[in-house]
């Protein structure tokens, strides 16, 4: 590689193309995202994407990932970007960074730190004060840690994206995006390229005079009418696609996405035909591990699943799909990939069924989930107001009198944000859920417990219109009587599977009848080498798993489509290695309390079937059209 002084990454208008080194260039990159991929296998993915034929990676920061709370920040571990740049160029790939500060990525609220909420009234992505100083600090962090890192300066990051399709944001303000394009410029220096990316009808509102205006678009869209259209933003300098879209994601109890090889292949050759730059998303999905999911809104509130696969070339294991090789094939078309061998599908491991031991109902556990003591308050308070960004927080109030008869139940303004557990004297009476359910028939004595377990299922990503609050957003009725005087317990759960169940604690308070949120735990030791393998929970209804302390997701076997999740082969202990799985189960157990390891996913089953999207041929799960929604 030519010496820093020599290195240059820039736009030839003239030819409409881009210049490396002053030699034309044109990246055919892949989006992996190293937030969703444990990081001992950053490296094997990133050489099956070289290896496939691409000369660059796209990936976002997820600013909330590295800014738990206000000024305080994390690069360790899964967390060192800096590490995952190294990678990258250790397999030879340039990269396209998309540092947000929003990011879309169906990812828990779009990136952004959910204590920016802790102020009610901010205006998320507009050039509100309070919005731009938290912005500005991050960014004065972060943008000079990358700084080494461009391609002029010997690094391997060759553009950046400013903002993130802000034109699908209804603000448009034009003041924000100007604030951080000279933020952009004062820590990163005039050399390095920055651009925007932009859905078709996103590009007036999105688009900058002085960053480069990209698009993006999925196979079944008309290339030429969209470039056209781009044309008018960016008339001379190479045609790029930011985000061509090689598969889609999945929503609870909606069908898996799948985007067909014809249609992916057929759209990246006549881009390539075209001389365009493209970087496809995703090209490896990885998994939403924990409570980092995002969710939708789209006439309700829709959680996206803990698999994101994306129907993409690399799977959710890091399988190399025949969509790669036939990808493959058009890429070798336009220019060298490397020679040799591709990787093998990774070993995958069957085990079981294990049967799972009660450690007892949540309730039990409350001093351990909560061991600082509740917090007090006339009408319930949001996650937001007392500083818990994820998971779950149990709300607790007394029955004013007696309700012999079974009364009405409910949160007024749709206020349950997002699922309600709701238990009487530690019975679990059901479920209220935002836009789904809205009402339970309760009784119970005067002075009964009552307790309602809220569960956070991941804050908007895309397009909202408004902050997504957590909790009890409005106070409960039941019968005609508004209750008051809550108990507030912001629950650390993945602290107590961590370090407190390995202690045995509280073995006897086992009850005989469990009932409602309830935790369920063995272990089981694994002989040989072991493998990657995918947890499958028949009859379980939905709840968090852990293996061996660390959160692997939401199952939700009864909604579906996802009834396996991905266990990767370097969370096991292996060789004869005694493994530790919990489960939190939030409604219901199968009778025979049983879960098994399967060799393959299952990502496509739902209760909830519908033949809407069987009517089109070419891609028969396609939810809406791909501008809807957006990364």
């Amino acid at each position: 590689m030519p010496e820093a002084d020599n290195r240059s990454f820039i736009v030839d208008r003239i030819n409409d193309r881009f210049l490396l080194d002053g030699a034309p260039f044109r990246y055919v990159s892949g989006s992996l995202h190293y937030f969703r991929v444990p990081r001992v296998l950053w490296a094997d993915r990133l050489f099956k994407m070289r290896m496939s034929g691409l000369n660059t990676v796209q990936f976002y920061v997820p600013w909330n990932y590295h800014e738990p709370e206000p000024g305080v920040y994390n690069f360790n571990g899964s967390r060192d970007l800096f590490a995952f740049l190294k990678e990258a160029s250790l397999a030879n790939l340039l990269v396209i960074l998309r540092p947000g500060p929003y990011i879309c990525a169906e990812w828990d609220m779009g990136g952004l730190p959910a204590w920016l909420l802790q102020k009610p009234e901010i205006n998320l992505r507009t050039s509100d004060p309070d919005f731009l100083a938290a912005v500005d600090s991050w960014f004065k962090v972060l943008l000079p840690k990358l700084y080494p890192w461009l391609y002029h300066n010997g690094g391997n990051i060759i553009s950046i994206q400013v903002e993130n399709e802000y034109g699908s944001y209804r603000a448009c303000d034009v003041n924000y995006m100007k604030h951080l394009a000279g933020l952009f410029r004062a820590l990163l220096g005039d050399r390095i390229l920055l651009f925007t990316t932009d859905g078709p009808e996103g590009l007036r509102c999105g688009s900058l005079q002085g960053l480069y205006t990209t698009v993006d678009f999925g196979p079944a869209d008309n290339m030429t009418k969209i470039f056209a259209l781009l044309r008018n933003y960016e008339p001379h300098g190479p045609l790029v696609n930011s985000e061509y879209y090689t598969g889609w994601l999945d929503y609870w109890g909606q069908n898996h996405s799948t985007r067909s090889v014809l249609a992916v292949t057929r759209g990246l050759e006549n881009m390539l035909k075209l001389g365009a730059s493209v970087n496809m998303y995703m090209f490896h999905g990885g998994t939403n591990f924990g409570y980092w999911n995002g969710a939708d809104e789209k006439g309700r509130f829709l959680p996206i699943t803990t698999s994101y696969d994306y129907d993409a070339p690399i799977s959710e294991a890091g399988d190399l799909t025949p969509k790669l090789f036939a990808l493959r094939n058009v890429i070798s078309e336009f220019q060298e990939i490397p020679l040799g061998p591709l990787p093998p599908p990774s070993p995958k491991m069957m085990l079981g069924p294990l049967t799972l031991h009660l450690d007892g109902d949540l309730l039990a556990f409350l001093d351990f989930l909560c061991p600082q003591g509740p917090i007090h308050s006339i009408l319930p308070l949001s996650f937001e107001a007392v500083k818990q960004d994820h998971g779950f927080m149990l709300y607790r109030t007394f029955l004013p009198y007696p309700i012999p008869e079974p009364t009405q139940f409910w949160v007024p303004n749709n206020g349950v944000h997002d699922r309600a557990y709701v238990m009487v004297d530690g019975v679990f009476h059901g479920v209220l859920e935002r836009n789904m359910k809205h009402q339970l028939f309760l009784t119970g004595k005067g002075g009964a417990k009552l307790d309602i377990l809220l569960e956070n299922m991941g804050r908007l990503s895309f397009g909202s219109n408004s902050s997504d609050f957590k909790g009890l957003l409005e106070p409960p009725v039941l019968g005609q009587m508004v209750l008051t005087q809550w108990l507030m317990f912001p629950l650390n759960v993945d602290k107590l599977v961590k370090w407190w169940f390995p202690l045995h604690l509280m073995k006897s308070t086992r009850p005989q009848t469990p009932s409602g949120p309830t935790f369920y735990s063995t272990t089981f030791p694994i002989f040989g080498e072991g493998g990657d393998t995918f947890l499958f929970l028949p009859g379980w209804t939905k709840g968090q798993v852990w293996i061996n302390g660390f959160n692997l997701g939401r199952y939700w076997t009864k909604r579906g489509p996802q009834q396996t999740l991905y266990v990767p082969r370097p969370l096991l202990f292996s060789r004869g290695g005694l493994n530790k799985i919990t489960l939190l189960e939030l409604e219901s157990v199968p009778l025979q309390p049983q879960i098994q390891f399967v060799d393959r996913p299952i990502l496509n089953s739902t209760s909830h079937k519908t033949f809407v999207y069987s009517l089109s041929v070419e891609t028969p799960s396609a939810p809406e059209p791909m501008e809807l929604s957006g990364h």
